[in-house]
């Protein structure tokens, strides 16, 4: 199952490059990514399909692992209304979104507070 794992980063240049790096010598991908700076450091959320040896080669190499949890990942059509949609149904069910990105092949990926609410009207 998708994970998202929330890194910590300082905001400064080449954190992000080391990060990158880190996992494809590991040989893990990195299948959706977003980030943001917050308060001196560089938030980042990365979905990849086995979290614990991502976690552990980022923790070995220094790098700050705040957050790791299942997330929604779904496929999407690339026009317009599709995100509105998607989201008006998991609301309607009472579903709060908390993370939203996009992530490689067209789908999105949606951290909410009853995964299992949300699938169910998806």
């Amino acid at each position: 199952m998708a994970r998202n794992l929330t890194v910590v980063l300082e905001d400064q240049p080449g954190s992000l490059a080391e990060m990158g790096e880190v996992l494809g010598k590991a040989g893990i991908n990195i299948d959706g990514l977003c980030g943001f700076p917050c308060e001196g450091k560089g938030v980042i959320h990365i979905l990849v399909e086995d979290a614990p040896p991502a976690r552990k080669v980022l923790e070995d190499a220094g790098i700050e692992v705040k957050g790791d949890r299942p997330v929604l990942v779904l496929d999407v059509s690339d026009r317009p209304g599709v995100v509105g949609g998607i989201c008006r149904s998991i609301a309607d069910a009472g579903v709060n979104i908390d993370l939203i990105y996009v992530a490689t092949n067209t789908r999105i990926v949606l951290g909410v507070s009853d995964l299992e609410k949300a699938r169910s009207v998806i």
